[in-house]
């Protein structure tokens, strides 16, 4: 691969094994689009959303499969505040320093409490961003439990 991502340099410092999927060229724009293009079951591909709490101002991550959408609710619910809302487009970058279609849980400028759709339990290895868009790493759940701490929880839409 012509291209490490910081999400990559920060796996192998840790020493964590991955796998590397790319699919730059290929126009995938939607998590779906991006499963479809890895030829990867769309449960398995999971897209990394920012949140945000007005009442407490704190910010959380939440990763979801790719054709899920995240149950507002349920995923305030697992982080114990009343309500979030989803993070703006444009605060994106400046917050995590990623861009919208490339935000990585791994590497990002701060660590927030991040919750994983419990799904991903069911799975060996789980695929999500590599930080920039075009790439994706794969590795399982307790290899991303060594690098960010991360629950899992019910927070999709039924």
């Amino acid at each position: 691969m012509e291209q490490k991502t910081n999400v990559m340099r920060i796996l192998e410092q840790k020493k964590i094994k991955y796998t590397e999927h790319t699919y730059a060229g290929t126009g995938a724009v939607s998590g779906a689009e991006v499963a479809q293009a890895l030829g990867q079951d769309p449960a398995h591909v999971f897209k990394t959303l920012v949140t945000f709490s007005p009442r407490s101002k704190k910010y959380y991550v939440f990763m979801v499969p790719v054709a899920e959408e995240l149950d507002l609710k349920k995923a305030a619910k697992a982080v114990g505040e009343k309500s979030i809302e989803m993070l703006k487009s444009k605060e994106l970058l400046p917050l995590t320093g990623y861009v919208h279609g490339g935000c990585s849980p791994i590497g990002m400028k701060k660590q927030f409490v991040t919750t994983i759709n419990k799904t991903a339990e069911n799975y060996d290895t789980i695929i999500f961003s590599g930080g920039k868009i075009g790439y994706q790493v794969e590795l399982s759940l307790t290899d991303l439990k060594k690098v960010i701490r991360i629950s899992a929880a019910d927070i999709i839409v039924e």
